[in-house]
């Protein structure tokens, strides 16, 4: 059977795939479109399978606030390059599974991956036929949930630094400014009780050994620990921060005058934590072409 421009458009306007994919798709299944949308298909899900083991440390936050403001949820979807992470296709599937998860309300990645879109496929499916589609891997990687009695405030910078703060007592322009706050300032906690102890050890054992080095008296010594250690604390827990809007005070001082107090937060960056690798835009572009 002839395959005409007429069949490969069709093939292409009901996959998405590219031109030269769809006419190869079709000369295989003698012009049969639905036979090719068939192998198209499964050969996407060993496409998919493939190239699992790429790295793809670009990407998307996006958050899902329910109408009571009582529960949220943080997704990173994750790209292998910038390129496609700013396509619409990407964008497409990113709010496919925001919707997702705002209507299924998933505990787990697992669970987000095995909840149906409206189109009847599983995000893990709608991921594998994007992977096929756009010719690199595609990541569906970390959810944060926050659920309970209290209100739960976001901030978003750009896409790619997303925040939860779950707030007692205070109003929804507090829980903003300590989204942002914590956006910008990256605390590890809360406050200090909730500092593992091997952390504390840890830190003491290196001020020890630095302070040390200042041939001081022992009780001097001691004092530079503490002070050092208080300091430390200051750093990495929300309520020993100056406040990015005000750091005449700290976080915990601006919740006092506000009678709130902050439950939990969550804070997530596109990327954090994976090793990238470093290619220029030709060297990507040719990876692409070689699929």
């Amino acid at each position: 059977m002839a395959i005409t421009a007429a069949l490969v458009k069709e093939l292409r306007d009901r996959t998405g795939a590219g031109m030269m994919e769809c006419k190869k798709a079709l000369v295989e299944t003698d012009g049969d479109v639905d036979a090719a949308i068939e192998s198209m298909r499964k050969s996407g899900l060993a496409k998919a399978d493939k190239k699992s083991g790429r790295v793809a440390a670009e990407g998307i936050i996006a958050v899902h606030i329910s109408e009571d403001g009582k529960q949220a949820i943080m997704i990173e979807i994750n790209s292998e390059t910038d390129f496609v992470s700013k396509g619409d296709d990407f964008k497409g599937f990113v709010e496919t599974v925001k919707q997702t998860a705002a209507k299924e309300s998933p505990d787990s990645i697992e669970a987000l991956l095995a909840a149906k879109t409206d189109s009847g496929d599983t995000v893990e499916e709608t991921c594998k036929a994007l992977v096929a589609k756009i010719g690199e891997k595609v990541e569906v990687r970390r959810l944060e949930k926050i659920a309970g009695d209290n209100m739960v405030t976001s901030y978003l910078h750009g896409d790619r630094i997303g925040v939860l703060v779950e707030l007692k007592g205070g109003d929804a322009e507090l829980g903003k400014d300590l989204a942002m706050h914590v956006a910008a300032s990256k605390p590890l906690y809360v406050k200090a009780d909730e500092v593992e102890q091997q952390v504390l050890d840890k830190e003491k054992e290196i001020f020890s050994a630095q302070a040390k080095e200042s041939g001081k008296p022992d009780n001097i010594i001691e004092k530079m620990v503490e002070g050092r250690l208080r300091k430390y604390l200051s750093e990495i827990t929300l309520m020993g921060q100056a406040f990015v809007k005000d750091p005449d005070q700290t976080v915990e001082k601006l919740l006092s005058s506000k009678s709130a107090e902050v439950l939990s937060f969550v804070r997530l960056e596109v990327g954090e934590g994976i090793e990238k690798k470093t290619e220029n835009f030709a060297d990507e572009v040719m990876a692409q072409v070689k699929g």
